[in-house]
């Protein structure tokens, strides 16, 4: 007999919506049937759909900025990311320069990740580095991670990485097998005017930045046979040159993640009363950039949320440079992207996630994989509705919803069920090989 079933569901099995019954025994899926099997517990799930759990690859919770710290911790954040049926989060690590602050600064993040109701994985984040980094790399792997995330931007702050070093990094990718994560905006054509005031943000760092910094990166992806994955993607135009000058190496060594801001406002909302709401990096761009984001769509490997969360009162400031930059997400962007690309968001949002960055037994429903699951009442009336986390705003509230999570599982465990907050306890996930 199984611990549990799920039966008369709509399944969503490697990209085929199927009519089976899913039975669940400890953390592990272990039977997918169209039989009805004993089990302990059943839960019905006629009319809705059951799918993997989703996993968020691009997270800052409780992210030190120096004068403010995000407000969602590990706690709410996973909270927030539960209701939106998120069973894997990927945070990072505090950027580091060395080896030797690595293992300090995983230790560091991993205690605060205690408090998370969802499992969890790390980026490892390198900063204008020192020292062996092929000894660095070899530290990342062996702490779990199979990630590296790094900036080519932000000299002003210390975190940029020259060229000189992404090219070794790229070269040991290969060596070592792992992905380069990449912030890609350049940093000479960034304007730091102390003068500028939110509003500005789309003219301190305009899209060519982003546009131009990408191709060169892509160039020495191509040179150097590495792996890379540029994260959170704001522009049509850069999406559309890469496709024109990489069309072979887009999503097959240079991989593309974006997020639901840049397919849901266009930078004309920094013009409102509350545009100051809507800052982060990089920032939005123009109605036109935002057509060709819907155009090549299908170009965007991932989809992230980048939730960097701030209280209204911290972000409305009248200077840009006193501005933390940074919104919530975790809790509506399958809502508002499965919206926006249907149901071909899903591997957007879980396999593919979980291949990338190498989380064994994510992503999928299959057998002998962790019962991470999402269960999702279809409503075409449903629009995005509040916040479960610590933000005390939502971008997305009243934007159109194709239905609402109604359940949330993690590796067996109902965290969320039928609405209601369970709780749950998050673990670890170390990175498995590719």
């Amino acid at each position: 007999m199984h611990d549990l079933g799920i039966e008369n569901g709509k399944v969503y099995i490697d990209g085929v919506w199927k009519r089976v019954n899913l039975y669940i025994d400890g953390e592990t899926i272990t039977d997918i049937s169209d039989e009805v099997r004993p089990a302990r517990r059943k839960v019905d799930a006629s009319g809705r759909e059951v799918l993997p759990g989703l996993i968020d690859p691009h997270v800052h919770f409780e992210l030190d900025l120096g004068f403010i710290t995000s407000c969602d911790d590990f706690l709410t954040g996973s909270t927030a990311a539960a209701y939106g049926g998120m069973t894997t989060i990927v945070d990072f690590l505090e950027p580091v320069d060395h080896v030797d602050a690595l293992e300090p600064a995983f230790r560091k993040r991993l205690k605060q990740a205690e408090k998370s109701i969802i499992d969890y994985a790390f980026h490892a984040t390198i900063k204008n580095p020192k020292g062996d980094l092929e000894a660095f790399v070899l530290k990342m792997k062996a702490l779990g991670m199979h990630t590296l995330k790094l900036f080519t931007t932000y000299s002003d702050s210390g975190r940029r990485t020259d060229d000189d070093a992404i090219i070794e990094l790229l070269t040991l990718s290969k060596k070592h097998d792992f992905l380069i994560f990449a912030h890609i905006e350049n940093d000479d054509m960034i304007i730091l005017n102390p003068s500028f005031t939110p509003q500005d943000l789309p003219i301190s760092r305009p899209a060519i930045s982003e546009t131009t910094e990408a191709l060169k990166l892509a160039g020495y992806v191509e040179q150097t046979g590495g792996s890379m994955y540029m994260v959170h993607l704001s522009s049509g135009e850069t999406l559309e040159s890469l496709i024109a000058s990489y069309p072979d190496l887009v999503n097959r060594g240079f991989y593309i993640e974006s997020c639901p801001q840049y397919f849901t406002f266009d930078n004309n909302v920094l013009n409102r009363e509350d545009g100051y709401l809507y800052t982060f990096a990089p920032p939005l761009r123009t109605l036109h950039e935002k057509g060709k984001m819907f155009r090549y769509k299908q170009h965007v490997y991932t989809i992230g949320t980048d939730h960097c969360a701030f209280m209204k009162k911290d972000k409305n400031k009248t200077l840009l440079q006193e501005t933390p930059l940074g919104i919530p997400g975790v809790e509506h962007v399958f809502h508002v992207m499965r919206h926006h690309m249907g149901d071909e968001v899903i591997p957007r949002m879980t396999s593919r996630v979980a291949d990338l960055n190498r989380l064994p037994g994510k992503g999928r429903i299959q057998i002998g994989f962790d019962a991470d699951l999402l269960i999702y009442e279809p409503d075409p009336e449903a629009t995005c509705q509040g916040s479960h986390g610590t933000c005390d705003y939502n971008l997305y509230e009243g934007h159109p919803a194709p239905g609402r999570v109604v359940s949330t599982m993690v590796r067996g465990r109902f965290v969320l069920d039928e609405g209601k907050l369970l709780g749950g306890k998050g673990r670890y996930i170390k990175g498995g090989s590719s």
